[in-house]
């Protein structure tokens, strides 16, 4: 049990900033670190909650001059899905080190059952309660891009 707790680290993403919590974890991962992340939804998005919704809707408008009936980009709706996709960003994704390390990160909203016993880690300088301006959780989030879970 103890080797896996060495190699093994849950973070609880209560209250973090996304960017600097999904920075931390990146660098575990590239360490070969396996990272589990639990309560994804209440991670923290810094800004203006109408400017950060806004900056996220707009790529849903994104429509192509070829076929201008195609909607636009992708993107995930589900705050596992954002999270992990922040985290994927900060890795080196195409190289095979990256799709390695993307291997090993596993995101969950809530906490499971087998992870409720361990110990969480949380990350002191990507804190919210540093922030100065507003800021919406990754749920909230979530719910107005049309996730249709339970926050």
């Amino acid at each position: 049990m103890q080797e896996l707790q060495k190699t093994m680290v849950v973070v609880d993403a209560s209250g973090l900033i996304l960017g600097r919590m999904a920075s931390r974890v990146a660098k575990m991962l590239l360490e070969g670190k396996k990272v589990v992340i639990v309560n994804a939804e209440k991670a923290v998005l810094s800004g203006e909650p109408k400017r950060v919704i806004d900056g996220y809707m707009r790529m849903f408008k994104v429509q192509t001059y070829r076929n201008p009936e195609r909607q636009g980009i992708r993107r995930e709706r589900s705050p596992q899905r954002i999270v992990k996709s922040a985290i994927k960003g900060m890795l080196p994704h195409r190289k095979p080190k990256g799709r390695e390390a993307l291997r090993r990160l596993k995101v969950y909203v809530g906490v499971p059952e087998e992870f409720q016993g361990l110990e969480k880690v949380s990350f002191k300088e990507a804190d919210a309660a540093k922030l100065e301006t507003r800021f919406i959780t990754v749920g909230e989030l979530a719910k107005l891009m049309g996730w249709r879970g339970e926050a």
